[in-house]
């Protein structure tokens, strides 16, 4: 049995592993900390390319804030360097701004990190409140976004806010097809990433590489397609509930007319709460999207104990129930992937998953390899 232990929150997890001294919403690291901030990835002074834009908190770089240094790089084929430390703002990339290229430029993704603590229910000024979009910290529209060892993160937390009813906060919203994030991590609770399209028309296609995303409730959802190769998803623990499910790992909104949903492949889901306390998924049928038919396969991938391997799938509404939606695995591992009820772990062939991977779910795309 897993042993249950007490966990951190999200802020407190935030504070003990941003890095390179920038600890969330307490002073930064002094400038003199790092005499190369932007490694090996050039400087003001000597720019990888006449489009590169430097980006440090600590006044070393052609920008403080992620969010100017976007405002300035217009057009097409920008790229932002990002030094070490901890940036608390929101940022949208809109669509005009296409095939733009951030690099975090420490080692590890947690050395970079852009943080904000909108919710769904926050107020927003002028009156009403962000709602599940507009709480993102980081949102992306435009197609052929790249980043690298970043973590985005939505630090907002349901103890701080009893009264509030929309829990729902965003860390990165993705719209834009051909996506590509590589090493980078994904921090929140409910809705942590938001693989989504700008529009029911537009099959965005986005890859995930050796990413690490963590949360409860819904905190992988939305319409694109989306490929997560060598990826570890975490589960947190929960001290508002007394039982389970604490949440679900994702919750696909994939157009009917999509072909293509979310795959999971070569991947692992850990979690620090109870045995059998997470649903693997549940299908999200938006009031926008009546016709959404979701999609989700996970395969050759470790689903560790925190899954409920008896009932791996639930409804979010009784009347769309998961049973009709596209939900398969395939040659998955781990306790959290033993077949006990063979009709509650649908799973394909071997002549079905061989369409089922990540050249059929990207096409012609090829993302562009790690820097």
């Amino acid at each position: 049995m897993h042993r249950h232990r007490p966990s951190l929150s999200r802020r407190a997890l935030l504070l003990t592993a941003a890095g390179a001294g920038a600890a969330l919403g307490l002073a930064a690291a002094p400038a003199t900390a790092r005499p190369r901030p932007f490694g090996r990835y050039g400087s003001p002074a000597a720019r990888l390319t006449p489009g590169t834009l430097y980006v440090d908190p600590h006044g070393r770089g052609d920008f403080t804030t992620v969010q100017a240094a976007v405002t300035a790089a217009s057009g097409s084929g920008r790229t932002l360097v990002l030094a070490p430390g901890t940036y608390r703002e929101t940022v949208v990339v809109d669509a005009t701004r296409t095939e733009a290229t951030w690099i975090g430029a420490g080692e590890d993704p947690r050395d970079v990190v852009i943080v904000y603590d909108n919710a769904a229910g926050t107020p927003k000024p002028g009156g009403g409140t962000y709602g599940t979009s507009g709480s993102a910290t980081v949102t992306v529209q435009a197609d052929g976004f790249t980043a690298h060892r970043i973590t985005f993160a939505n630090d907002w937390l349901r103890a701080d806010h009893p009264g509030t009813s929309g829990t729902q906060a965003v860390a990165l919203k993705a719209q834009g097809d051909r996506s590509a994030f590589h090493h980078c991590r994904f921090l929140g609770h409910q809705d942590t990433l938001y693989a989504d399209t700008r529009d029911l028309g537009h099959f965005a296609r986005q890859y995930f590489a050796h990413c690490h995303v963590e949360g409860d409730v819904d905190f992988v959802f939305g319409r694109a397609t989306a490929v997560f190769e060598h990826c570890h998803f975490r589960t947190l623990d929960r001290t508002d509930l007394s039982g389970a499910p604490y949440g679900f790992v994702f919750a696909p909104s994939t157009a009917g007319a999509n072909p293509r949903g979310f795959l999971v492949t070569r991947s692992r889901i850990t979690s620090e709460a109870p045995d059998a306390f997470y649903k693997l998924a549940r299908p999200w049928v938006p009031s926008s999207d009546l016709t959404a038919h979701p999609m989700l396969t996970v395969r050759d991938t470790r689903l560790g104990p925190g899954i409920d391997a008896v009932a791996p799938y639930a409804n979010m509404r009784e009347a769309h129930p998961w049973q009709t939606m596209r939900f398969a695995e395939y040659r998955n591992t781990g306790p959290g992937a033993a077949v006990t009820v063979p009709e509650n772990r649908p799973q394909l062939t071997r002549a079905q998953a061989a369409s089922h991977t990540r050249a059929a779910h990207l096409g012609d795309w090829r993302p562009d390899a790690p820097r």
